[in-house]
C-alpha cells in the first residue's frame, strides 16, 4: 500500500513503571511518540529463503536435542538395572552400540521399556542425519555459500556453526561495529554504573541462543597453540588470502587472550571472553567477504 512499516523489539520498548492503564489508543500515541523521538530500535526482517535456511538450522538443533534426551532417558534407565558400558568402551561407540543389540532381559517389562527406548534412539539420530543432509544441500544452494566458505576457514568453526551463524545472525552489515554484533549474541557484560561506581556483572544473555552456543564451542579452541590442520588447510584452499590471514591473526589473538585470563578469572570466564572476541572476528569477517570483489 505504500506505506513504510517498521518492526521493532518489544523488549527494548520503553516503558513507565508508573503508568498502568493500557488501551490501543494509549499504545498507538505512545508508539508514535517513540517513533518520532527515536526511541524505537528496529529489528532485522529475514527474506522468505534466508527464514527457510533458519528454520532448517532450527529443526536441525532440536533433533539433536531429542537424540541426547532420548540416549539420557535410556542411559538412566540401563544405570538403575546396574548396566554401563565395559571398561575401555566409550560410551555410544559403534562397540556400545553392537552391545545394546545383543542386550536382552529376563522380565517381559524391562525388555519392553529397553526396545522402546533404544528404538527412539535410532529413530531420533536417523532424523538427525536426514536432516543434516538437507541442510548441506540447501546450503550449497543458498547465495551465502562464499560467507559459508569463508567462517569455516575460521578454526573452531565447521559446517554446522559456519551455517548457524548465518541463518541465526542474518546480514552482518547491519552492525555498523564488532560491539553491537557482541551485544546482540548476549556475549557482552552487564553493567551497573552510578557517578564514581561501576561495576560489571555476568554477560546479559539476552541475545541470540544457538548463536551465543555455538560461538562459545569455537572458542574452545583457543586454548591450543594457533596450528593449521590439514582439514583447516583444506577449508581455507578455495577462500580469499585476507580471509586465511584474518585466520592467522584471530589464532594469535585468542590464544593469548586465553592464556592471559584463563590464569586470573578461570577457564569457564576466560572461554567466555575469547567467544566474545571471536564474535568480533566473525563481524569483520562478514564486512570482508561483503565488500570483497568477488562478492560483488
Amino acid at each position: 500500500m505504500g506505506v513504510e512499516c517498521v518492526v521493532v523489539a518489544p523488549s527494548l520498548i520503553p516503558t513507565k513503571p508508573g503508568d498502568r492503564i493500557k488501551t490501543d489508543r494509549r499504545d498507538a500515541a505512545k508508539l508514535a511518540r517513540l517513533l518520532r523521538s527515536g526511541d524505537l530500535t528496529p529489528v532485522w526482517v529475514p527474506d522468505e529463503a534466508h527464514e527457510a535456511l533458519r528454520d532448517l538450522v532450527r529443526g536441525r538443533a532440536d533433533a539433536k536435542e531429542d537424540l541426547l534426551r532420548a540416549k539420557h532417558r535410556l542411559s538412566k534407565f540401563l544405570l538403575r538395572r546396574g548396566i554401563q558400558p565395559p571398561v575401555g568402551v566409550r560410551a555410544w561407540s559403534r562397540a556400545h552400540e553392537a552391545g545394546l543389540n545383543r542386550l536382552t532381559f529376563s522380565r517381559r517389562a524391562d525388555q519392553v521399556v529397553f526396545d522402546d527406548y533404544w528404538s527412539v534412539v535410532r529413530d531420533a539420530r536417523d532424523r538427525l542425519k536426514r536432516l543434516e543432509v538437507a541442510l548441506v544441500g540447501y546450503a550449497a544452494e543458498s547465495p551465502h555459500a562464499e560467507l559459508l566458505a569463508a567462517l569455516e576457514a575460521i578454526r573452531g568453526i565447521a559446517f554446522l556453526s559456519a551455517v548457524t551463524i548465518v541463518a541465526e545472525a542474518g546480514d552482518l552489515r547491519r552492525f555498523p561495529t564488532a560491539r553491537p554484533f557482541m551485544a546482540y549474541v548476549g556475549l557482552a557484560p552487564a553493567e551497573y554504573s552510578s557517578g564514581t561506581s561501576r561495576h560489571r556483572g555476568r554477560i546479559t544473555k539476552t541475545g541470540n541462543r544457538l548463536l551465543r552456543h555455538v560461538l562459545g564451542q569455537a572458542a574452545h579452541n583457543a586454548r591450543y597453540r594457533p596450528n593449521v590442520s590439514s582439514s583447516l588447510r583444506a577449508r581455507q584452499s578455495n577462500v580469499p588470502r585476507a580471509v586465511v590471514e584474518l585466520d592467522r591473526r584471530a589464532q594469535v589473538r585468542l590464544h593469548d587472550r586465553y592464556r592471559h585470563l584463563a590464569g586470573r578469572i578461570g577457564v569457564n570466564k576466560a572461554v567466555t571472553a575469547v567467544a566474545r572476541e571471536l564474535a568480533g572476528f566473525v563481524w569483520a569477517l562478514g564486512q570482508l567477504i561483503e565488500s570483497s570483489p568477488a562478492a560483488a
